[in-house]
């Protein structure tokens, strides 16, 4: 799943094991979370916003385009 986890964080000034303590994950989580090699639970999203201050929409949302561009 595409996402924009990794630019999120990396404005807040925080590590992947930072931003993985302060949601309760392992390091390696995030990692694949920024990868978009696993998709977190709707738990874990939220917790991931509240870390970074940003909405659903801001960190995960796809539009219908750039959906169809990552199929291609």
């Amino acid at each position: 799943m595409k996402n924009k986890v990794k630019i999120a964080r990396v404005q807040v000034d925080l590590t992947q094991q930072q931003l993985a303590e302060k949601v309760g994950v392992t390091r390696q989580t995030i990692s694949l979370i920024e990868k978009g090699k696993y998709n977190p639970t709707l738990n874990l999203c939220l917790e991931i916003c509240y870390a970074v201050n940003k909405s659903l929409d801001e960190i995960f949302w796809m539009s219908k385009e750039e959906q169809l561009h990552e199929e291609d």
